[in-house]
C-alpha cells in the first residue's frame, strides 16, 4: 500500500527523511548495477519501517562519491531531499548513494558530507558513520528487494553539502562532526511537528551520560548555554531545551540523571513557577501575572503589584523590583520554580532565572552550590 504525502484536509504537506532519501537512492543504484531496475531516472518505491510503500523520485548521475577508487566500477543515484512544509534544515540537500558490486552481502558506509560520531552516548558507535539505526535498515530492507540472491553490494551514502548544513542542526553539541546525520524513525516528516523535535534534543542527554555527568544544566537555548559557560560549567554538561522544559525534565528523569540545574532567561523561567513547562507563548504565558501575584503575597506595595501586572516584557517588571527595592524576589521566586519543576523530576532541581544579558538575576537557595560542584572558584 502506497504512503500518501498530500496535504489532504488542508492539512500542511508530509515530506521524506534522509533515511527514505538514501534508502531510494541506494535501491535505485543497486537494482541499476544488477539490472533488476532500468528506469534509472523516475519514481521507485521503498518500504516503510511501520508497514506501507513510499514512492520517491531517483535519478542517475555520472558522478561518483569523490573517494573511490576511479577503477571502481560504481553507480550513482540521488535523491533531493523534500521535508514539505517542514522547516527542516535539510529540505532541498542533495543525498546520494554510490554502490559497487562485491562478492556477498551488504555493506553500509558514510562518505563525503555525512557525519562521524565522536562522543559515545548515541545510537551509533564513536567512529562510525552518522546513519542511524532505522535508516541503516530501512536501506537493508529495500535494497534486498533488487538485489539477486548471489550477489553483494557496497553501498556509500554522500552529501555533497552535508558539511555546509552540518553546523545548522544539533550535531555538533552531539559531537557529530563533518556533515549531516542520515535520520528518520517513520521515513515520513511530519511538518511542524512538536515531538519530532522533541526527540532530537533527547540524545543530548544520552552523549552528557556517557561522558561521565549525572548532574546537567538545562537552559532553553544559546544565551543561556553561553551564560553557563561564563561560570565554568562543562559544555558536554549542557543540555538545550528549547520550550520543551516538562518534556526534558521527564527525559532526565527515565535516563537516571541524578540532579538538575535549570538556567535562563526570566521570561521563560518564570513560567515554571507558575507550574508552566511548555514555554512557548502560544501554550500560556502568565510572566507578569506569576511575578505580580508572588509580589502581593509577599505584601509589596499596591501600585507596584499594578505597575507589575502593566509591565510589557518580563526584563520590564526587573526594572520596576530592582528600582523599588524587591529584587529579591527573583531568588525566592527561582526558588518556587525549583519546587515546581520537582514535582516533574522527583530529585534535585536548583533553578537561575537571568537577564537579557544573561547575567544572574535570581537564585534558588541550592543552585550557586550547584555551579561550584562543577567550578569551585564560582564566587
Amino acid at each position: 500500500m502506497g504512503v500518501s504525502l498530500g496535504r489532504g484536509n488542508g492539512r500542511l504537506r508530509k515530506g521524506y527523511t534522509t533515511g527514505s532519501c538514501a534508502a531510494a537512492a541506494a535501491k535505485a543504484a543497486t537494482g541499476i548495477l544488477y539490472e533488476t531496475w532500468t528506469e534509472g531516472t523516475g519514481f521507485i518505491e521503498i518500504p516503510l519501517p511501520q508497514g506501507g510503500r513510499l514512492p520517491i523520485p531517483v535519478a542517475q548521475i555520472d558522478e561518483p562519491e569523490p573517494s573511490l577508487p576511479p577503477q571502481v566500477k560504481a553507480v550513482t543515484c540521488q535523491v533531493i531531499k523534500d521535508g514539505g512544509d517542514d522547516p527542516d534544515a535539510t529540505h532541498g540537500l542533495t543525498i546520494r548513494v554510490s554502490v559497487f558490486a562485491i562478492e556477498k552481502g551488504i555493506e553500509i558506509g558514510g562518505g563525503i558530507g555525512v557525519g562521524r560520531v565522536t562522543k559515545p552516548g548515541l545510537a551509533v558507535p564513536v567512529g562510525e558513520p552518522a546513519i542511524n539505526p532505522v535508516p541503516r535498515s530501512m536501506i537493508l530492507e529495500a535494497v534486498k528487494e533488487v538485489l539477486p540472491d548471489d550477489g553483494g553490494v557496497s553501498i556509500v551514502v554522500w552529501v555533497p553539502d552535508g558539511e555546509k548544513v552540518g553546523p545548522s542542526t544539533l550535531n555538533p553539541r552531539l559531537g557529530i562532526v563533518g556533515g549531516i546525520s542520515i535520520l528518520g524513525t517513520t521515513g515520513i516528516v511530519k511538518p511542524m511537528s512538536e515531538e519530532a523535535f522533541k526527540d532530537s534534543l533527547e540524545p543530548q542527554i544520552d552523549v552528557a551520560l556517557a561522558a561521565g555527568h549525572r548532574s546537567l544544566a538545562l537552559t532553553p537555548g544559546n544565551m543561556g548555554q553561553r551564560g553557563l559557560q561564563r561560570q565554568g560549567v562543562p559544555s558536554e554538561a549542557v543540555v538545550l531545551t528549547s520550550n520543551f522544559i516538562g518534556h526534558m525534565l521527564d527525559a532526565c528523569s527515565k535516563r537516571g540523571v541524578e540532579e538538575i540545574l535549570l538556567w535562563g532567561h526570566v521570561g521563560k523561567l518564570v513560567k515554571v513557577a507558575g507550574g508552566i513547562f511548555h514555554t512557548h507563548s502560544k501554550v500560556a504565558d502568565g510572566r507578569r501575572e506569576i511575578i505580580a501575584a508572588h509580589a502581593a503575597v509577599r505584601g509589596y506595595p499596591l501600585p507596584l503589584v499594578k505597575a507589575l501586572l502593566e509591565a510589557n516584557t518580563a526584563e520590564e517588571t526587573v526594572h520596576i523590583l530592582t528600582e523599588a527595592g524587591y529584587r529579591e524576589l527573583f531568588d525566592e521566586l527561582a526558588e518556587v520554580a525549583a519546587i515546581k519543576a520537582m514535582e516533574r523530576f522527583p530529585r534535585p532541581v536548583s533553578v537561575v532565572f537571568t537577564d537579557l544579558k544573561g547575567e544572574p538575576l535570581g537564585w534558588s537557595q541550592r543552585a550557586k552550590n550547584v555551579i561550584k560542584m562543577w567550578n569551585p572558584v564560582t564566587p
